[in-house]
């Protein structure tokens, strides 16, 4: 059961412990900032070789506890070594953020299918390998726990040139339906924040000259998201104040959508 709690609107999170992949990212990155402010312990994943040096600048700008853990989600291994050293370093889990992402765009006729593989065990299977251990502490944990995933506009809608990377938030999407009709009776809510383009390095590289201009004309607020706007809902769906919301999947796209 998800339990009740007062909504006092100060979306504390003071002690929790929280797990961020590409939290060396522009998203990652602004997430750990939103979470370090409301004194939250920090594990930080990335495939990044300075993720251990960034996670170092939060502790010393935000004097939270910070670790970074260099890790391909790909891999069994990997995915397992982020949960064992985040209960080494802070003995519980309480919220998880898969936003570690990639994407490739071509024709669906011209694309090569390990382009497509790629970007699904990154955004779907990685995403889902984690999640799935960290899921597992926080049953046996008993306290319940905030999962939130970044999906995307594409998960839902078709866009040009994107057919692998819509093939693999769609199936994330599936997975946070699931999980959430699953792990409700142990208290965990699971949920989904859908951008528009956000400007990010991977945002910029993939939207640029006409195509760039036309997709924000086809946006009502004229413009592309920040990393901190994607970062607010993020820690809106990770505060109590959200218990009430789960297996959603937040679109935040300027009002894209709505056309």
């Amino acid at each position: 059961m998800i339990q009740y709690k007062p909504v006092t609107g100060e979306f504390d999170l003071t002690g929790k412990t929280a797990v961020i992949t590409g939290g060396a990212g522009a998203i990652g990155g602004e997430t750990a900032k939103m979470y370090a402010r409301k004194g939250v312990n920090l594990v930080l994943v990335d495939v990044k070789d300075d993720v251990a040096d960034v996670a170092a600048e939060f502790e010393k700008e935000f004097g939270v506890k910070a670790i970074g853990v260099k890790a391909d989600l790909r891999k069994e291994e990997d995915a397992q070594n982020v949960v064992d050293k985040a209960l080494e370093a802070f003995g519980e889990i309480h919220i998880l953020t898969n936003i570690a992402g990639r994407v490739d765009l071509e024709n669906a006729e011209d694309i090569d299918m390990k382009l497509v593989e790629d970007q699904m065990n990154v955004n779907a299977l990685g995403a889902f390998r984690l999640t799935q251990k960290v899921g597992q502490v926080m049953i046996r944990q008993g306290k319940g726990g905030k999962i939130v995933c970044v999906t995307s506009q594409a998960g839902f809608i078709a866009i040009d040139k994107h057919v692998g990377y819509t093939m693999s938030k769609a199936a994330m999407i599936g997975m946070i339906k699931v999980l959430a009709l699953e792990w409700a009776e142990f208290g965990i809510n699971v949920n989904g924040v859908a951008p528009t383009v956000v400007r990010t390095y991977m945002g910029d590289r993939a939207w640029k000259g006409e195509v760039k201009e036309r997709m924000i004309q086809a946006i009502p607020a004229n413009r592309f998201a920040e990393a901190d706007e994607i970062a607010a809902a993020i820690l809106f769906l990770t505060c109590d104040e959200s218990n009430m919301i789960t297996g959603e999947n937040l679109v935040v796209d300027g009002g894209f959508t709505i056309q």
